[in-house]
């Protein structure tokens, strides 16, 4: 009688985690928020997103861009839509291999940033406005370094 006692209780908990909807939904409602690419505030999630040719890295109040023979600057927070949407403006530096001389003049322009964000990828085209030329599209990964081939 007493092992009976004792086998009753097992195959209860046995049961409880056996079967779908049980034990795990939690955890899969956890993984599910900690894979959007938003924070409370409705800014893209810091830190570094990566691609082809492409290493962005978001802080609070914007980012800094990394691609293989240039460099960018968005000074705002970037900011999503309810839809995962974003629209901001930046400035792009070129760079070239070879030493930057001192009475280099710089030679960075205004260019735009639209992009969208599912998940822990984003979406992004830079295009300068005022050329109404695309200078590139990227998709990027949310914790992935990119990979750069930079000019030297």
């Amino acid at each position: 009688m007493r092992t009976l006692n004792l086998i009753f209780p097992s195959l209860a908990v046995c049961a409880l985690f056996t079967f779908p909807g049980g034990g795990g939904s939690c955890r899969n409602k956890e993984a599910a928020f900690s894979k959007a690419p938003v924070e409370r505030n409705n800014k893209l999630a810091k830190g570094v997103w990566g691609g082809q040719h492409i290493r962005l890295e978001v802080t609070d109040s914007g980012a800094n861009i990394e691609y293989d023979c240039a460099n960018s600057t968005i000074t705002q927070p970037i900011v999503l839509d309810r839809n995962g949407n974003f629209d901001v403006r930046g400035k792009y530096m070129p760079e070239h291999g070879g030493p930057i001389r001192r009475d280099e003049e710089s030679n960075s322009y205004s260019v735009r940033y639209v992009g969208h964000a599912s998940d822990k990828e984003l979406t992004l085209t830079i295009t300068i406005p005022d050329k109404k030329e695309t200078l590139g599209n990227f998709t990027l990964t949310h914790g992935s370094d990119g990979r750069l081939m930079k000019c030297r």
